[in-house]
């Protein structure tokens, strides 16, 4: 059965699923901007995505990445004040793109070129409710988890529904 994931921005969560069996949930931060699909607009896009790339495999745990380059830093809290404007995304990055020509592919709403990823967060991110410049950020023991399960052109659907009306 082909697995596929779920992102609910109502909810703050991201399920996996196989056909319609969900194999896990997780709680996650989406933008703080809420759903959009401009450039420019740090919001969380809507719409069918797959995964275009998959990087960081075999990084640490904390690697930091710029640019979706490993930096050699690893994230620590005296980092993070030593940088207090960076947009933290570390341990692995899932690169999304969008499916949709005019909603959120092309153009100024193209998904991949905004760089959307779902990414791993420091530890003391809340997760639960908005807060990214636009990327879905998760734990990065939950992210490691998907990410093994994750494949390139595995689809990504992004509602903005509450899970009672979004029949994920």
């Amino acid at each position: 059965m082909t697995k596929t994931i779920d992102i609910n921005i109502a909810d703050q969560t991201l399920t996996l699923k196989s056909g319609r069996k969900v194999l896990k949930r997780y709680h996650i931060s989406t933008a703080k901007n809420g759903p959009g699909e401009k450039l420019g607009s740090e919001c969380t896009p809507c719409g069918q995505h797959q995964i275009a790339e998959k990087i960081g495999a075999g990084c640490a745990v904390n690697t930091v990445f710029v640019g979706r380059q490993p930096t050699g830093e690893l994230y620590t809290p005296e980092l993070r004040r030593q940088f207090p404007e960076r947009d933290w995304i570390i341990t692995r990055i899932l690169w999304l793109d969008g499916c949709e020509a005019g909603r959120n592919q092309g153009g100024d709403v193209d998904t991949y070129e905004r760089c959307i990823y779902i990414h791993g967060a420091p530890d003391d991110v809340t997760m639960g409710r908005p807060g990214s410049r636009g990327c879905i950020r998760m734990r990065n023991d939950d992210l490691l988890e998907l990410f093994e399960e994750a494949e390139v052109g595995m689809a990504v659907s992004i509602l903005d529904l509450p899970q009672n009306k979004a029949n994920l």
